[in-house]
């Protein structure tokens, strides 16, 4: 049986961040349903625990920074797993490091985006990147 569908989910390790990110996909009506894991393991988990019987995300917004399981060894498991490999995955991190970045693309991610340290831009960012993946993007069914 599926549970719940899931628009979103987050992996990220930082609490403040998390919080933000949610606020504001909330605010703009963007995250009605959400998933928020703390890091790369208890995604693995939740994606792949019982043969995948939960309804997939629409779009994973993942850090790579993490402990335990890294989000550059999750992106690969995610791109490796047939049921997973199309899912829209966004890096949302305060990584700029070219070789993160290159990585990550060679994975197969589908957007980079480094963290703004600025509020405002920040929730800008939070903003354009759910409305993009979420009402705007037509991803294969």
């Amino acid at each position: 049986m599926k549970q719940d569908l899931i628009d979103i989910l987050l992996v990220e390790d930082n609490p403040l961040d998390a919080e933000l990110t949610l606020r504001e996909l909330k605010k703009h009506h963007l995250a009605n349903h959400l998933v928020h894991l703390n890091d790369g393991e208890e995604a693995l988990e939740f994606l792949f625990a019982n043969g995948a019987t939960r309804s997939l995300p629409k779009l994973i917004l993942l850090d790579i920074q993490m402990p335990k399981v890294s989000g550059i060894e999750l992106l690969q498991h995610i791109r490796s797993h047939e049921l997973t490999r199309t899912t829209p995955v966004v890096i949302l991190t305060s990584s700029k490091e070219d070789p993160d970045v290159r990585r990550c693309y060679d994975l197969g991610v589908n957007s980079y985006i480094v963290k703004p340290v600025n509020f405002e831009r920040f929730s800008e960012a939070i903003r354009t990147l759910g409305m993009y993946w979420l009402l705007i993007n037509h991803p294969p069914t």
